[in-house]
């Protein structure tokens, strides 16, 4: 590692041994690749919970954000129903991927197929304040296409 490079410790437990633990396919990547842990033909239109068989113990203050391959989305349409996901640091669970096929031909998900990214995010945490008026900015309240085309 670099010395600019921040590095966090996450504990994992590979409940399908078998498979590849997660990992970055080339370095400075910012996502760890996941693996289909269960084999599934999806229709399309059709989205299914997948399970990539690991659980993860994700450090306090920070979040690991599921998002889609741009490999098989770009190829087969395939992508993430609530993109990205979100796994917070107190979950221990099963680690799944809300898969979905936009495409017009089924899609068989392969066991041990890479099938979405794991990026680590570190959380700032909010203390809400609740006020009678915002102040103002140029921008106002201007939102959705307001900007125009051009």
């Amino acid at each position: 590692m670099e010395n600019n490079e921040q590095n966090i410790q996450v504990k994992i437990v590979k409940v399908n041994k078998e498979l590849p633990t997660p990992k970055y396919a080339h370095h400075g990547d910012a996502g760890m690749d996941i693996y289909a842990a269960e084999n599934y033909m999806l229709q399309s239109g059709e989205f299914k919970l997948i399970s990539a068989g690991i659980k993860l113990a994700i450090p306090y203050g920070y979040e690991v954000q599921v998002r889609p391959r741009s490999g098989l989305a770009a190829k087969h349409g395939i992508s993430i129903v609530n993109t990205p996901g979100t796994i917070d640091c107190m979950y221990r669970g099963m680690v799944g991927v809300i898969l979905i096929n936009h495409g017009k031909n089924p899609f068989e998900v392969k066991r041990g197929e890479r099938i979405a990214q794991l990026v680590f995010n570190k959380i700032a945490y909010a203390s809400v304040e609740e006020v009678a008026e915002l102040d103002e900015t140029a921008r106002g309240e201007g939102g959705f296409g307001s900007t125009g085309k051009h």
